[in-house]
Formats: structure tokens, sequence, C-alpha cells
């Protein structure tokens, strides 16, 4: 392959990946009438049109499909056989991109941002807090971070949190107006602060642990979130019990007027790790976080 059709299959995995000509011109740092010349050489090169263009975006056809599928691999391991080479000798840089929920932000990210970065002044650190399972192959993040270590193959999980509970919490004006529950049965007479899923759309429901078994329990509701710091706003006002967990908790400035409520039938959440593509740990910019985060949890 001459470095003219290598040009042109980046160029086309960028618009792929960006949806557009333009948005993959910005990635690029080129002009959008390169993108497009580059593009066409391609298709002309392939004798296949490879995007079907309308007047919103640009979706790839089956033989653009095929192409993308076969090329970015070799693609991807070729750039990354460069720049290991290129790490040898070289301070850690480049793009990094991390997608983690807003509790592990919050709790494990937010606090050392500023330091990596003064660290590691050359790496461009990319962060996407989303609350949804992430593909980290598929949607090309070089790290991420969520419960558990069942992964994809070819992933590597490092522990960075212990597991830990999902603490129930109310006010004292509340319990006040509605009293303190005693048991699951007890719960039908009080409002639940609800968790909405961006992913599917649906209400989370309260799932609590009675003797080992796990317990679902209908609960009436004023307000419903996607965000914790919405539901801690909840809790303090008085607006209903709130679940948070217990890490996330012990941030609240005002933790001391959260007051738990039937801690004996608490949910316990597994391990968070981090987890990374084994190619992508050995570059330097990818590893610097590894170790970093590694480090600053005692993982």
């Amino acid at each position: 392959m001459n470095n003219v059709i290598y040009n042109q299959i980046r160029i086309f995995q960028c618009i792929a990946r960006e949806g557009s000509i333009s948005a993959a011109a910005r990635k690029l740092q080129i002009t959008p009438p390169s993108v497009s010349k580059a593009l066409k050489l391609l298709e002309q090169h392939t004798g296949h049109p490879l995007f079907v263009r309308t007047t919103r975006r640009i979706e790839l056809t089956d033989a653009g499909q095929q192409l993308l599928q076969q090329t970015s691999v070799a693609v991807d391991s070729l750039e990354k056989a460069l720049e290991d080479i290129r790490d040898q000798s070289q301070e850690p840089s480049g793009l990094v991109r991390i997608t983690l929920s807003r509790f592990a932000y919050l709790l494990l990210l937010k606090p050392c941002m500023a330091e990596f970065c003064q660290r590691y002044p050359a790496i461009q650190l990319e962060i996407s807090v989303y609350d949804g399972t992430v593909n980290i192959i598929d949607d090309r993040f070089d790290l991420g971070i969520r419960f558990g270590d069942i992964l994809e193959g070819g992933v590597v999980a490092r522990q960075l949190m212990k597991p830990f509970r999902e603490g129930l919490y109310a006010s004292a004006a509340y319990l006040e107006k509605f009293g303190m529950p005693a048991s699951p049965v007890d719960l039908h007479k009080h409002r639940l602060i609800g968790y909405r899923f961006i992913t599917n759309n649906r209400i989370l429901p309260l799932i609590l642990e009675d003797k080992g078994e796990q317990l679902t329990v209908d609960m009436p509701g004023q307000l419903i979130s996607n965000d914790i710091e919405v539901m801690a706003d909840g809790i303090r006002n008085g607006l209903g019990i709130g679940r948070l967990f217990e890490p996330v908790y012990q941030l609240q400035p005002d933790n001391k007027n959260f007051i738990p409520v039937m801690e004996s039938y608490w949910k316990t959440y597994p391990p968070v790790y981090l987890y990374y593509l084994k190619s992508a740990g050995k570059t330097n910019r990818v590893k610097s976080l590894i170790d970093f985060l590694l480090n600053k949890t005692g993982g």
C-alpha cells in the first residue's frame, strides 16, 4: 500500500467515526475540500461509493462498511506500532480518551485531574462522563472505569475501588413529616427520589438486600433525575428518600444532615475497575494515566 492510499483510508475512517466530512476535517485539522477529495479518490480506487449522502448526514454503504471493518484493525495496529517505537525516546504525549460514570469521575478522577495534567503537559486528556455501558473498542476509548471485571476479550481490568454499599438517606425534615421506616413494607408509605437510566430511559428500581436475597420495592416519588448531585439536593431538601453510594455520601459537605435509613437492607455493589486494551496499555500516554490512577487509589 502506498502512502497516498494509506492516507485516504485514514481520512475515510475518520469520516465514518465523526459522521460528516466537516467533522472529520476538524478532527484531522485539514480543510473540508481536502477531505472530500481524498474520499472521492478512494472511491475511484475501490470502484464503489463508500457513503450515501443525505441532507443531514452521510452513512456507510455496504462496501464502505466492509472496508471500515477490514481496515480498522490493520490501521490501528500500524499506528500503535509506530507509537510504541516513538514512545521509547519521547516524553508521554498525545490524546488519551477515557470513559467513566459520573460517580467515578467525582470519586476517582476529579480529585487528581489537575495534578495529572500538570505532570504530563504533552498529554491531551479527553473525558467522557456517561452512566451507560460503553464498549471501549467500538467507541475507540483508551480507558474506561466501571463496576465488575467481566470484559471483552483482549481487555485488561485493574481494581480501583473495593466493594461498597448503596445507602438510603433522608433529611431530618422529611423523617419528621413521614416517620422513620423500619422495614421494606414501611417504604410504600414513603417517597423515593428516582434515578433514570440514560441508555434505556427506564427508572432504576429500588433493590434492597434482605438476608442475602435481593428485594425490589416499588415506591412513589415526586423527583426523578439522571444525576447524583440532583438526587443529593433532593435528599437535603426533604423531597424523599434518596440513594447514594457511600463514597459519594462521604463527599457531601453537609453529610451529617443525611440520615441513614434502613441500613441493614443496603445493597452492596461489586468493585470498580479500570479497564483498557492490552495493546493500548503499552503506549506511554495511556500507561501514564493507568499508573497514575493505580497509584492514587492503591490499586
